[in-house]
């Protein structure tokens, strides 16, 4: 009786697993691991969670900025991931530099466009 509850548990466990991660790679972050565990099962629930969280974080954060910067036309956007690390924390370096770039750029163009419409014709964007 014992191994068939343990089987039993172990059993939903899995298949816990298998439904979040199969809704993470599908890019549905919602679901996370909501069972009632311990030992290594919960180290495992604990990193399941944490990466779905960091995930929708990171997702958030580089949706917004790019649509405020590349749609909106705020200038100055940052994505601000907590807790990433190794290629998410590259992603939103590179996403954060692309935006400060944009930015840059936009400002530079909007200072040259609005000293020609005033008859100064010296300046100049520089292109590195």
């Amino acid at each position: 009786d014992n191994v068939n509850s343990m089987t039993a548990n172990l059993t939903v466990q899995f298949r816990t697993i298998a439904e979040v991660t199969t809704a993470v790679a599908n890019g549905d972050l919602s679901k996370k691991f909501a069972l009632d565990v311990k030992g290594e099962s919960l180290a495992l629930k604990d990193t399941i969670n944490t990466m779905v969280d960091q995930l929708n974080s990171f997702g958030s954060e580089v949706n917004r900025v790019t649509r405020e910067v590349g749609v909106e036309g705020k200038l100055g956007g940052q994505a601000n991931v907590k807790g990433v690390t190794g290629t998410w924390k590259d992603v939103t370096d590179n996403v954060n530099t692309m935006a400060a770039n944009l930015t840059g750029q936009l400002r530079a163009i909007t200072e040259v466009a609005t000293a020609v419409s005033k008859g100064d014709f010296t300046r100049s964007i520089v292109v590195e």
